[in-house]
C-alpha cells in the first residue's frame, strides 16, 4: 500500500531538521514532500534550506529527491523514501514570476499561493479576502506551464475558489480539514471541497489538534474528516497532508516563531500559541480505522496514497 504524506510541517533550519525524515521512514511513508520554506521567513533563507535538503539528500541512505514519477517508482522499489518540496507561499518569489521555474529546477512540485495572511499573489485564510491578484494569476499559468501542483491550503476562500477557476491542471488543498466539522479559520468550506474534486483535484487531511477538534489528534476524529470528504466529495479526491513536525532539541519552539511573528497566527485562532500534531504511524491507523468502518481496499488505497500519486502523473512534467 502506497503512503503519500503531501506535507511535512517542520520549518527547515538544519541537519537536524533533516534528519526526523526518519520518522516517517520508520512509519512506513513512501512519499514525502518536505517544506522548504514559508511566507514567515524571507525568501532567500528558502534557497538556503533547499541548498541544506539538496545536499543532505544526496549524501544519506534511504532517501531519495525525485521530480518525476519514474524517479519515485524508481526510490520506492528499492526501499528509499521519496522526497520532493514544498513551499508555502509565495512570498519565496521574491515577486517574480521566473522565480518559479527556478524553484522547480531545484526540486520544488507544489506551491501554496499564501500563508494565512495576504501576499503579492493572494489572501491568506486569516485576512482580508482579496482574491487572486493579478501576479498571482501569472504565477498559476506559469505553474500549470512547467509542472508545478497548485495548491489552495492557507489561502482565503476568493483566492482558492478563483485560482481553480484559472488553472488548467486539477488543484489540491494538501492540508486542510472540514469546516463543517471543526469550525477554524484554516479549515475550508464544502464548497471549496466540491469545487477541487470538482476539477480532478484532491484534499488532503492534517493531523493538527486545532484543526482537527477541541485539542484533538485521535485517528478516529481524524478519520471522521476522511470520512467526511468520502461522503462529500467521492473516494477519488481524498488524501492525507499530515502537516507533522518531529521536534528538534536545539530548535526554537513553535511559540517563539508566534511571538515574533504574530500577524501569521492570530490570538483568536491560536489562544495558547502551541501546536500538537498526529503522528506519521497514525497513517496507518487511519486505515485501520477505515477497515473497521467498511471502506473498501480500493478507497483506502486512494485516500493513503494513490490520489496524490495520481495529481502528481498528471501535473509533474
Amino acid at each position: 500500500m502506497l503512503i503519500w504524506d503531501a506535507h511535512a510541517g517542520f520549518e527547515l533550519r538544519s541537519v537536524k531538521d533533516l534528519e526526523t525524515l526518519s520518522v516517517w521512514k520508520a512509519a512506513g511513508v513512501n512519499f514525502l514532500s518536505v517544506n522548504v520554506g514559508y511566507d514567515v521567513i524571507p525568501w532567500d533563507r528558502t534557497v538556503r534550506a533547499l541548498s541544506l535538503a539538496r545536499h543532505w539528500l544526496a549524501v544519506t541512505d534511504g532517501y531519495q529527491l525525485v521530480g518525476s514519477m519514474a524517479e519515485m517508482e524508481r526510490a520506492i522499489a528499492l526501499g528509499d523514501m521519496a522526497v520532493a518540496f514544498d513551499i508555502e507561499g509565495m512570498n519565496a518569489l521574491d515577486g517574480s514570476v521566473d522565480m518559479v521555474r527556478f524553484y522547480y529546477h531545484l526540486g520544488v512540485r507544489q506551491m501554496v499561493f499564501a500563508y494565512n495572511i495576504n501576499n503579492l499573489a493572494g489572501g491568506g485564510c486569516h485576512d482580508e479576502d482579496v482574491g487572486l491578484t493579478d501576479f498571482g494569476r501569472e504565477v498559476v499559468a506559469e505553474m500549470n506551464a512547467i509542472g508545478m501542483v497548485i495548491d489552495c491550503s492557507h489561502c482565503g476562500y476568493r483566492t482558492t475558489m478563483e485560482a481553480m477557476e484559472c488553472s488548467d491542471d486539477p488543484v489540491v488543498f494538501s492540508h486542510s480539514n472540514a469546516r463543517a466539522l471543526r469550525d477554524h479559520g484554516r479549515n475550508i468550506r464544502d464548497d471549496q471541497a466540491l469545487r477541487c474534486a470538482a476539477g480532478g483535484g484532491v484534499v488532503g487531511v492534517n493531523g493538527i489538534a486545532l484543526f482537527v477538534g477541541d485539542n484533538d489528534i485521535t485517528t478516529a476524529t481524524i478519520t471522521d474528516h476522511v470520512d467526511y470528504y468520502l461522503d462529500l466529495i467521492g473516494g477519488d479526491h481524498v488524501g492525507i497532508g499530515l502537516d507533522y513536525f518531529h521536534p528538534v532539541d536545539d530548535a526554537p519552539a513553535f511559540t517563539e516563531t508566534v511571538s515574533d511573528n504574530g500577524h501569521y497566527w492570530p490570538a483568536t485562532e491560536y489562544p495558547d500559541g502551541e501546536v500538537r500534531c498526529a503522528l506519521p504511524t497514525q497513517i496507518q491507523e487511519i486505515a485501520e480505522e477505515m477497515l473497521r468502518r467498511n471502506h473498501n481496499e480500493k478507497v483506502i488505497n486512494g485516500v493513503l496514497g494513490g490520489n496524490f500519486q495520481r495529481i502528481a502523473s498528471q501535473v509533474w512534467k
